[in-house]
């Protein structure tokens, strides 16, 4: 696929993830996706693999934190894709906010997601995630 399709490809993924669109995001993504955040201690830190993975983590996204992405560039080259945004939102648990500047590495083959690693600002989450000496705030 060309670097425009492969963009397109990735434009469409995060615009289903904003919809909440559970199957459009399945449609784009190889059934063997591999999504790896890296980290641990977090919920969503870790390596989930298929559908399955893919649903585990929105699931888990949806229960800890309320929040609104924003893909603002797209760089790529032969079939990965780097997407720069920046993300704003709320750590249920402890009612914190927090924002994020992130980049998402992604790797697309017969337009299709097969391989997405994440790297997030752990330590503006970890703040956000941190419980006060009286519990949530």
């Amino acid at each position: 696929m060309s670097i425009e399709k492969n963009i397109q490809t990735v434009k469409d993924f995060f615009a289903a993830i904003g919809r909440g669109d559970r199957e459009a995001l399945l449609a784009l993504v190889a059934e063997d996706i591999e999504w790896i955040i890296p980290g641990k201690d977090w919920p969503l830190a870790g390596t989930r693999h298929g559908h399955a993975g893919l649903a585990d983590l929105l699931e888990t996204a949806s229960k800890s934190m309320e929040t609104s992405t924003e893909p603002r560039e797209f760089v790529a080259q032969g079939d990965r894709v780097l997407v720069i945004g920046f993300a704003r939102g709320k750590i249920k648990a402890t009612n914190k906010t927090f924002e994020d500047d992130w980049i998402f590495a992604i790797t697309v083959r017969d337009g299709r997601l097969t391989n997405i690693r994440e790297y997030v600002d752990t330590q503006a989450l970890a703040r956000a995630s941190q419980m006060d000496a009286s519990g949530p705030a």
